[in-house]
């Protein structure tokens, strides 16, 4: 099962600004724009080992570190970049983003802050991969860098509540977890309504319909945590923040083995029936009531919730083998100042993670 990373990094000079990437988007056609300015995105091809993606990723984010040191600018592995005004993550792509902001509402802008992790694993038993990347959602707790939004500490996970609750809290089918589905015709048909569905909202808010028809289509129209993903073809697993490169290779090597797991054996959802097929061998997968209590615990309690701790050890991590970045980061709440300093810290704890990943390597 071939897998690529897809991390999104905050771009900073010396003094801890954001600021555009600028030439560093010309290092390697593996980097990316991202829909706001100080913001870039590391692309790995897809790869056929844990060995092969490791050494892939390390060599393109450290490629890109290198330039932008040249450059005087940093990378940032915060999910947030704690205290920002929009006036400071201007939109990249005006017509599009003018668009979903129309449709979405004014809540779109908490969209800006967020930066994330996306994993793509090649389709194989693509039922199975669905279910098993939705049930390992509140595994982003393993990997949370940021609890701050504007200087504000507003809960443990701060990207998840601010991209899935407030952004996408008028448009849910858009941008939140769905449930467990049957078949791909079931993922396809909710698909299809989820776009029915905003086609029909951007229509009542005055978007001109060949605008939305131009810019959408069904498999565009959803940034859900977990996406079918038509074009490459993929299943992609977007709930973890963007996070220190040890940690994002750490949790993708294990998410990648679990998964690689379900497809060979199947999966069965605790509570239900087995079929006629199922031999009881099936990889169990908790009810989706479960996953999502244990989501919202994980938004406002991160990681250090008892009942957290066990379920993602019963999905297999080992939740004592993760540092999260916003641990580190303080309770209070953060001046301007103050939150270019930590942006600081953190991408000089970047550099020094890379460091020791190539000295190993």
């Amino acid at each position: 099962m071939k897998t690529s990373l897809e991390v999104e990094y905050w771009v900073i000079d010396d003094d801890g600004d954001l600021v555009p990437p600028e030439t560093l988007l010309d290092v390697s056609t593996q980097i990316d724009p991202e829909f706001v300015e100080p913001m870039l995105e590391i692309k790995t091809t897809p790869c056929s080992s844990t060995t092969e993606l490791r050494e892939e990723f390390l060599d393109r984010i450290g490629t890109v570190v290198d330039a932008a040191r040249e450059q005087g600018k940093r990378l940032v592995p915060l999910a947030t970049p704690l205290h920002a005004s929009p006036a400071e993550i201007p939109y990249r792509d005006k017509r599009g983003t003018d668009l979903q902001r129309r449709i979405v509402g004014p809540t779109f802008d908490d969209a800006r802050v967020c930066a994330g992790t996306h994993v793509h694993f090649e389709q194989s038993n693509v039922v199975d991969q669905l279910n098993t990347l939705t049930a390992l959602d509140p595994a982003f707790a393993l990997v949370n860098s940021s609890s701050h939004y504007r200087g504000e500490r507003i809960h443990e996970c701060a990207r998840p509540y601010l991209y899935r609750r407030s952004c996408y809290g008028a448009c849910p089918e858009q941008g939140q977890l769905w449930p467990y589905v049957d078949s791909v015709a079931e993922w396809e048909a909710r698909l299809e309504d989820a776009y029915d569905g905003f086609r029909e909202r951007a229509l009542e808010y005055g978007v001109d319909p060949d605008a939305f028809d131009d810019e959408f289509d069904p498999y565009d129209a959803v940034w859900t945590p977990v996406r079918l993903r038509k074009a490459m073809p993929t299943v992609e697993w977007r709930s973890p923040d963007a996070a220190l490169p040890s940690q994002v290779l750490q949790l993708a090597e294990t998410v990648q083995s679990i998964v690689t797991h379900a497809d060979a054996r199947g999966t069965v959802v605790d509570g239900t029936e087995s079929s006629a097929g199922d031999t009881g061998d099936e990889m169990p997968l908790p009810a989706f009531e479960t996953v999502e209590e244990v989501t919202d615990t994980v938004i406002h309690d991160g990681l250090d919730d008892p009942s957290v701790q066990r379920y993602v050890q019963e999905l297999g991590f080992s939740p004592s083998a993760y540092e999260p970045l916003a641990d580190r980061l303080p309770d209070s709440r953060l001046t301007k100042g103050r939150a270019k300093k930590l942006r600081l810290e953190a991408a000089r704890q970047l550099e020094a993670d890379l460091e020791q990943r190539r000295v190993r390597a």
